[in-house]
């Protein structure tokens, strides 16, 4: 009784706390942190030494002079040259910031930060040596590549079955391209190699190729059923594909299955099919997970109210159906928006990328009306689905029941789904410092230059001030 009532509090708590994630850096060791203390230390030296080569130089330099002749120069500017000077310089940095602010939106970086890194970085001198010792950065960077690798893989949507009739019209209704090259080019790579054989040049090879074509027309053949509404008959097509075929488990046929039942309503055959393949073993999709999420809350939905819950705490089912959400959000965060219709969706891509914006967009395009069918769901969706974040406050560093989130899924979004689309991002990026230093440096000339020009004269003595102060310091140095 003590368990379940703290397993009911903790999943309260869970479920309606809203949170936040934020992708942050791990802690660095301490060669790390000795590291970026030396080459802090590298640069305070040069500018000591930087300091005192030129008081050194002061006498044949001549500097008092050079700057007694500057001061005199500045002092003799009408304040009309100092309004002119900042209103040019807000103005630049405002079309700098506008900039900035369109790169890191369209690219997900900051075009100042790439330019630094990529360019004047290695004239500085700033290269790094190629060879990485164990357990550093670089190398921890690696080995999370190569498992983001397999990750990333792009698949073949399953349910995809747009005609190039039915992306002709969205195009002329909207006036925008549904597709992009990137996923109209693997399309024809995929029936290039599914049609054909490595060894087409040998007569037995013909065996592999006429299966690959039967099961590709017998799978088309039920999705068309499906789409005509011919549901019981897609589902017998399907049903026998996956008896006569069981090897070919990774053209996902099952989420074909999963979807016509689901449209159905047959609940218990939906939960017979997740039985057999949402096992540890297999690969995951988000139509498998949040199909058995859909399942779970089902039972609870209807009575579910948030005052009720977080005034006696979650039941049994409650509690079932919470975690069975969160762990379909922790698997890919990006449908959540899409179910509960904060984003608006698209057509979906042909192909998908797991864990990915454009797998919950091709998810929540056709499973929106199974969860609006039960009554409940999208409340409790609503409800619950942020409190998955506590649980992985550092999701691309480690998981809570998968694998931590991959990094690439940005980048191979923006390639898979049209340019008018936002891409969802997870986790949310802080706003890069250029950002930041651009607006800063816009909003604080753009106001020298108004008050210079509302009150010259309080603006003038206040620079003269400024220099004089200056001038004193240098001189006394």
């Amino acid at each position: 009784m003590a368990d379940r009532d703290y397993l009911s509090e903790a999943a309260t708590a869970a479920a309606f706390s809203p949170a936040t994630a934020r992708g942050l850096s791990p802690p660095l060791g301490w060669k790390e942190r000795l590291r970026a203390g030396l080459a802090g230390a590298g640069a305070s030296l040069w500018f000591v030494a930087g300091l005192g080569l030129l008081y050194a130089l002061r006498v044949p330099l001549r500097l008092c002079e050079h700057l007694a002749a500057v001061t005199g120069f500045l002092n003799s500017l009408t304040p009309k040259f100092y309004v002119a000077l900042t209103g040019t310089s807000s103005l630049i940095s405002g079309l700098i910031f506008i900039f900035e602010w369109w790169y890191f939106h369209k690219h997900g970086t900051s075009f100042i930060e790439q330019v630094s890194i990529n360019h004047l970085r290695p004239l500085m001198g700033g290269t790094e040596s190629s060879i990485a010792e164990p357990g550093s950065p670089s190398n921890r960077e690696n080995e999370t590549g190569r498992q983001n690798l397999s990750e990333c893989k792009v698949w073949r949507n399953p349910l995809n079955l747009f005609r190039g009739a039915e992306y002709r019209r969205y195009t002329w209704v909207t006036g925008k391209e549904p597709l992009t090259y990137y996923d109209m080019n693997l399309s024809a790579q995929d029936h290039q190699t599914f049609f054909t054989c490595d060894t087409d040049f040998l007569r037995p090879s013909d065996t592999g190729r006429d299966t690959n074509v039967l099961v590709y027309i017998k799978r088309r053949l039920a999705m068309c059923a499906r789409k005509l509404g011919r549901i019981r008959e897609a589902v017998k097509i399907m049903r026998d594909l996956m008896k006569e075929f069981p090897p070919l488990t990774m053209l996902n046929i099952h989420e074909n299955l999963l979807e016509s039942l689901l449209e159905l309503q047959a609940y218990a055959d939906v939960q017979a099919v997740l039985a057999k393949y949402d096992d540890i073993s297999l690969p995951k999709s988000a139509a498998i997970c949040y199909t058995a999420a859909l399942l779970k809350t089902r039972t609870v939905s209807d009575k579910f109210s948030p005052e009720t819950a977080s005034r006696r705490g979650l039941s049994t089912a409650e509690i079932s159906a919470v975690e069975a959400i969160h762990r379909a959000v922790e698997f890919n965060p990006h449908v959540p928006k899409y179910l509960l219709e904060m984003k608006s969706l698209i057509l979906p891509p042909e192909h998908i990328l797991k864990r990915g914006d454009s797998e919950a967009v091709a998810y929540a395009f056709f499973h929106l009306q199974h969860w609006k069918r039960i009554e409940g769901a999208l409340n409790l969706l609503q409800c619950t689905w942020e409190g998955t974040f506590r649980m992985i406050p550092y999701p691309l560093e480690k998981g809570h029941l998968f694998y931590p989130y991959p990094s690439c899924t940005e980048t191979a979004d923006r390639e898979l789904l049209p340019t008018f689309h936002h891409v969802s991002v997870y986790p949310k990026k802080e706003l890069p410092f250029f950002i930041h230093f651009t607006a800063g440096l816009c909003s604080s000339t753009a106001m020298i230059a108004l008050l210079t020009h509302q009150f010259p004269e309080i603006v003038g003595v206040f620079a003269k001030a400024v220099s004089m102060i200056s001038r004193t310091c240098i001189e006394y140095l």
